[in-house]
């Protein structure tokens, strides 16, 4: 019989990074749930503070994994919030508050554990980035940029350590209905409104993505685009460039008009 799975997931406390935690936890897996949220004074024995913009977060999160486990098999970066604005209204603090969040958390993250892959020669890093990494609508060139980056690093992560058994998986979702949007902050608050309402009516629960995640690492997919809503943008990008840029500009000025008038 087979050992457990050890995973550490980032952002567990709700959405769908408690989704990805249940759906591992489900299948056998010992999962170590981390999120900013946590109290560090009143930690469970499954759950830990961890704040991702922290260096001695990230090593306290290592040295448990060390003491608990000896090892990892999964590292899942999934903690993040949510950001954008048009280029004229976003600040450049929104800039750097997004990006230390969600790109430098899964750079602190992933340099935090590749030595112990490297040692194991064994390991899956899975990054939870956003269709926003691959399909780049208006009026959110921030969360677009920080994906985007996401995306290349997860492909870079994935080169580097193969020889090493170790794989990378980016996971690019559309909206789906989840409590991210009470991390939305910047001045752009006509589009914050928006983005609640996409957000809101969406078709997907985060259980649904998160039981497509597991299933596109099951099938070794790198790149895992777990709804159908996502994968059509994505595919009318690559096999239709001319329509797909159509499509986005018009929905620049349907956004730029609802936001302003």
């Amino acid at each position: 019989m087979s050992a457990p799975l050890r995973v550490l997931v980032t952002g567990a406390a709700s959405g769908l990074g408690a989704a990805l935690a249940e759906a591992y936890e489900a299948r056998g897996a010992e999962v170590l749930r981390t999120d900013v949220s946590i109290d560090a004074s009143s930690e469970a024995s499954d759950g830990l503070h961890l704040d991702i913009t922290s260096d001695g977060d990230w090593a306290a999160a290592l040295a448990l994994v060390e003491q608990r486990w000896g090892g990892l098999d999964v590292l899942v970066n999934n903690a993040g919030v949510a950001g954008g604005g048009r280029l004229d209204v976003a600040s450049m603090d929104e800039w750097q508050w997004i990006t230390e969040i969600n790109l430098f958390g899964v750079v602190r993250g992933t340099r935090t554990f590749v030595p112990m892959f490297k040692r194991q020669r064994s390991g899956r890093i899975v990054n939870v980035a956003s269709l926003a990494g691959l399909v780049h609508p208006a009026g959110m060139a921030s969360y677009n940029a920080v994906k985007a980056a996401v995306v290349a690093l997860t492909e870079t992560t994935g080169h580097e350590l193969a020889s090493y058994g170790v794989s990378a998986h980016v996971v690019c979702p559309s909206y789906f209905r989840t409590n991210l949007m009470s991390s939305m902050r910047g001045e752009d608050t006509e589009l914050g409104a928006v983005i609640a309402h996409l957000v809101e009516s969406s078709p997907f629960t985060a259980e649904q993505i998160a039981a497509a995640v597991l299933e596109g690492i099951d099938r070794g997919e790198e790149l895992i685009v777990p709804d159908a809503a996502a994968r059509a943008a994505y595919d009318l990008k690559r096999t239709d460039r001319a329509a797909y840029d159509a499509v986005m500009r018009a929905q620049a000025a349907k956004l730029d008009g609802s936001v302003s008038g």
